[in-house]
């Protein structure tokens, strides 16, 4: 379903997108055929009874409703709003994608992690990465119609491989009123513990990442379930909806051309085709039949996902990857560039013009002269020796300081200098000390330290 033109446009030529204006399956005429014909048969219907069928006092009437109607038109933010709400179905539209469950990762741990060649270790890895699969195609047939038509009924998972009656069986025996798309993941970590406990998971470390990266695909699994539940707001596409539909009725009336001989401003012309009219209705009604096509990416449109080929590629390659290839490894052998240090592919003769030399950085091939490569002795200039650096007004203005900047204070740096004072015999003032008849300290310069009683005054100050 998926529609892929990549190969069309892989080089940049004249007319490449131009080319794809004549591609049908997937387009915007194929979406936009029905309501474009619509209203070509409302316009000209309109023009004809305006021309043919009303009399000069209906015809007067008309044309004033007309002009009304194509004043208040611009009225209408229908590109405002129209364009938020197509980047948000976009972006929507492709985490939606993101999200998928792809078991790659998770295949690739369990055919390095879970040893044993014997029956019994196969058995462990088909069964894990089947119930993998089994998740996956769980939770794609409750979102997706395709995925639904395909196994209407658990019993056709069971017909198709992906269970086994006695799985079935315990799965239906699990009363809930829930999705039960989350239990072969429960069944996938008991049965990885199991397998550790039984010797073919060599530690718990090689546990913890096939546990980790199983939890990465559960979430997925719970993030497709999520967008399924929670739509784009339905208020959000009412607006959108009623903008552009509205706007298109007042184009029906507004975009009428009205008898020249009248002389409305704006009507010089009587046109058969409003060209400009029909080319806005194919712009304005085709983003908004975009944003109707990406909206739910899990149906049967043109462009939605391949979801039955997910299931099968997925199912295919993950069996194939813990069975066949399973320590299956091709013989060590030295590649042909095994004494080279420097291997040059070859190139094909339809290659040979891609062939570049390697990039070294923008200023590589900068050339100077002899002269400009010498080093320059670090000396200050005379004017900065003089007056100490560009620091006047003009200094100051453009931003420059001198490298002597002086010695800022404020209150608590003056308050620790006070306090440093106090305290003599810390600051290296004197080596002896004495006490005078009250108690306090006593020095030779014949400061004192009165105690607490000067510190705590220092800080009050």
């Amino acid at each position: 379903m998926t529609v892929t033109y990549t190969n069309k446009v892989a080089n940049a030529r004249l007319g490449s997108f131009a080319r794809l204006l004549l591609c049908w399956r997937g387009s915007i005429y194929k979406l936009l055929y029905g309501e474009f014909f619509i209203f070509l048969l409302c316009y000209y219907t309109i023009r004809l009874i305006y021309r043919l069928a009303l009399t000069s006092e209906q015809q007067l009437l008309f044309e004033k409703l007309t002009l009304y109607c194509d004043n208040s038109i611009q009225l209408i933010p229908i590109s405002f709003v129209l364009g938020f709400y197509v980047t948000l179905v976009v972006t929507r539209w492709w985490n939606q994608y993101e999200s998928l469950p792809w078991p790659d990762r998770l295949m690739n741990l369990v055919s390095s992690v879970v040893e044993g060649k014997d029956e019994h270790g196969r058995l462990l890895r088909r069964t894990l990465i089947r119930y993998a699969n089994l998740a996956n195609v769980l939770i794609l047939r409750s979102i997706s119609a395709a995925v639904y038509k395909r196994f209407p009924s658990t019993q056709h998972l069971v017909h198709a491989g992906f269970m086994t009656p006695a799985e079935h069986k315990l799965l239906e025996s699990l009363k809930g009123p829930h999705n039960k798309f989350w239990v072969p993941w429960v069944w996938f970590a008991n049965l990885s513990v199991k397998a550790w406990r039984g010797g073919r998971i060599r530690d718990s470390v090689l546990l913890q990442s096939l546990l980790n990266e199983m939890n990465t695909l559960r979430s997925h699994c719970g993030q497709l379930y999520a967008y399924d539940w929670i739509s784009v707001p339905l208020v959000y596409t009412q607006v959108v909806t009623v903008a552009v539909y509205s706007f298109f009725v007042a184009c029906l009336i507004g975009r009428q051309f009205l008898d020249p001989a009248k002389a409305y401003p704006g009507h010089e012309l009587d046109l058969f085709v409003p060209v400009f009219t029909f080319l806005q209705f194919f712009f304005y009604a085709g983003w908004l039949k975009v944003a109707e096509q990406l909206i739910n990416p899990f149906g049967e449109d043109d462009d939605d996902f391949e979801t039955n080929w997910i299931v099968d590629r997925s199912f295919q390659v993950s069996l194939l990857a813990v069975d066949e290839m399973h320590q299956n490894l091709p013989p060590l052998e030295r590649d042909m560039y095994w004494n080279d240090r420097d291997p040059q592919p070859p190139y094909t003769a339809a290659s040979a013009q891609s062939r570049r030399p390697s990039f070294f950085g923008s200023a590589y091939n900068i050339s100077m002269d002899k002269e400009d490569m010498e080093f320059q002795p670090n000396h200050k200039s005379d004017e900065e020796e003089e007056g100490g650096g560009p620091t006047g007004i003009i200094g100051r203005f453009l931003g420059l300081q001198s490298h002597e900047h002086p010695t800022r204070t404020n209150s608590k740096t003056r308050l620790l200098a006070r306090r440093k004072e106090s305290f003599p015999h810390k600051m290296g003032y004197a080596k002896r000390q004495y006490k005078d008849h009250r108690g306090s300290l006593m020095f030779p310069e014949g400061r004192q330290y009165h105690g607490d009683q000067e510190d705590s005054k220092a800080w009050k100050r």
